[in-house]
């Protein structure tokens, strides 16, 4: 069976070892350089040729990153890799899937015919898929998706007696309803107002008492935190224990971390699909079982 041969971009060195490890990979080396103007400069010490290989890049804060990661993608085609895939922990711009005004870019659509162009495959981890049925929505390429429900459910169990798991708003009831089944605990989701990138309002029943649960806050991405935050609040003033706020993804703009303990949050948890000081969650088996199903090689 070949080896894939994996190239970890800038910001993604932290799943090198585990991820190489879970596909029985190599690992291959790019040297990077940023010009004063800010350009870039890129150029493979690994040799791709003949090889089939897998850019790995966390896509958060996206727009300095795409540049580097289309080079790759096309120096590597250059070089005669036989085929250049993507494993993506964080896969950006899904947010906008339709035009809500007449003259949006609609940027889940852009991202992957951009990415398509120059990549043979795709595997990401619980992208907002809100509208979506799937990446066949988005990419002309195969593409896989891995999933966080398990690892998130068995961190659950493990650390946490008796949990309830909430959802700040009906987008995000496709993961607490499927984590929750795992767990074997109750959840419900409440109805979120967006009023502002910062201002939101969820509604929660009146009369919410506290009980011997556990509240679990189930998000697929802490952002700018002002969601979780204000669900953190309610939750609190309701009566309720403090809660646990667990997030696929946590990009945390800013202070949002800042603002989620202030907020009264017991804990913040993520995958290490992104890094960052409240990884607690391994996804690396997940990831590296998508990128075997959809591209690991014979020959």
């Amino acid at each position: 069976m070949t080896r894939f041969l994996l190239y970890f971009l800038p910001g993604a060195g932290h799943l090198a070892a585990p991820l190489a490890q879970e596909l029985g990979a190599d690992i291959g080396e790019i040297e990077f350089h940023k010009f004063p103007d800010g350009e870039t400069y890129l150029r493979f010490l690994t040799p791709p040729d003949g090889r089939h290989i897998a850019l790995v890049d966390c896509l958060d804060r996206p727009d300095p990153k795409l540049i580097p990661l289309l080079f790759a993608a096309m120096t590597a085609k250059d070089l005669g890799a036989k085929s250049v895939g993507l494993i993506a922990p964080y896969m950006p711009y899904f947010r906008q899937d339709i035009a809500f005004h007449r003259g949006e870019s609609i940027s889940a659509r852009h991202i992957g015919s951009l990415l398509s162009t120059h990549l043979s495959w795709v595997t990401t981890l619980d992208p907002h898929l809100h509208r979506l049925a799937g990446l066949d929505d988005v990419f002309t390429i195969p593409g896989e998706l891995a999933h966080a429900t398990a690892p998130i459910a068995q961190w659950i169990n493990t650390h946490i007696e008796s949990p309830i798991i909430y959802g700040p708003d009906e987008e995000s009831e496709q993961w607490v309803k499927s984590i929750a089944e795992a767990c074997g605990a109750p959840y419900d989701v409440f109805r979120k107002t967006r009023l502002g990138d910062r201002n939101v309002q969820i509604e929660v029943p009146p009369g919410m008492a506290a009980s011997d649960h556990t509240p679990v806050i189930i998000d697929d991405i802490i952002s700018s935190g002002t969601t979780l935050a204000t669900l953190v609040r309610t939750l609190c003033e309701s009566g309720q224990p403090r809660p646990i706020c667990c997030a696929v993804h946590g990009i945390f703009a800013e202070d949002a971390y800042e603002q989620l303990i202030a907020a009264g949050a017991a804990r913040v948890v993520t995958t290490n699909a992104l890094p960052h000081k409240t990884n607690a969650i391994d996804v690396t088996g997940a990831l590296a079982d998508a990128a075997r199903r959809i591209a690991l090689p014979e020959d």
